[in-house]
């Protein structure tokens, strides 16, 4: 094996598994993905401080570009900032629904019942913002640097952050209402940051439902070239 010219550990490898058990745990891991569904009916009841901190960190195990780690999650359960959260939302969502959205669009969106009242902004025990970095700050020089693949970076944090919340029993929305600018400036986030979605979580209500819809099948999303 050459030499890398920057320091390296072992890989801690995942245990070797037969052709059959790759299958059996791809398998059940996209039977378990299936049942993620977005709510929008979420129970008031608290959910654990530390449940959030570890679908966090799972979150920061995320690929990037030249290892940077472009985000922030921004994790908020205080009841005055998610109804401050909730008052900007909504007016923003008014003005896209009444003004910025195409017919087409609008079209689009009515079988899934959505509006611009998003009342779990208040009720739901979590609200998540992810923001990305468009560049850090040098701790040591104070200079500007650049991050690299920043959206694609956070994007995939994002989504292992809702895998991790479903994997721990949680429900959860994302919410990407246009423009966000409302989140830098309401939880007083710096200049190099820019909101992504909030990701709403906690249980769901005991009367949730949601649209009865299908995923598009693996022809539909795949090409094989074996």
């Amino acid at each position: 094996m050459p030499t890398l010219p920057f320091p390296t550990i072992p890989l801690i490898a995942p245990p070797h598994r037969s052709d059959a058990e790759l299958e059996s745990h791809a398998r059940g891991f996209f039977e378990a993905m299936t049942t993620r569904r977005t709510v929008r009916d979420f129970s008031p009841e608290p959910v654990p401080r530390a449940v959030i901190e570890w679908a966090i960190r799972c979150a920061g195990t995320a690929p990037s570009g030249a290892n940077k780690q472009p985000w922030t999650f921004v994790a908020i359960s205080d009841m005055d900032v998610k109804r401050r959260l909730r008052a900007a939302a909504e007016e923003e969502e008014r003005a896209f629904y009444q003004d910025r959205a195409t017919p087409e669009w609008l079209e689009d969106l009515a079988p899934l019942g959505t509006n611009a009242d998003k009342p779990f902004l208040e009720t739901a025990p979590w609200l998540i913002a992810a923001f990305q970095q468009s560049w850090e700050i040098d701790a040591a020089t104070g200079a500007k640097r650049k991050n690299y693949y920043v959206p694609e970076s956070a994007s995939l944090a994002c989504g292992l952050l809702l895998a991790a919340l479903h994997h721990a029993g949680l429900v959860t929305l994302t919410h990407t209402p246009s423009p966000m600018g409302f989140l830098r400036e309401t939880l007083n986030r710096p200049s190099n940051e820019r909101a992504l979605m909030l990701i709403v979580t906690g249980r769901p209500a005991p009367d949730a439902r949601v649209p009865d819809i299908q995923r598009k099948s693996l022809d539909a999303i795949s090409v094989f070239y074996d």
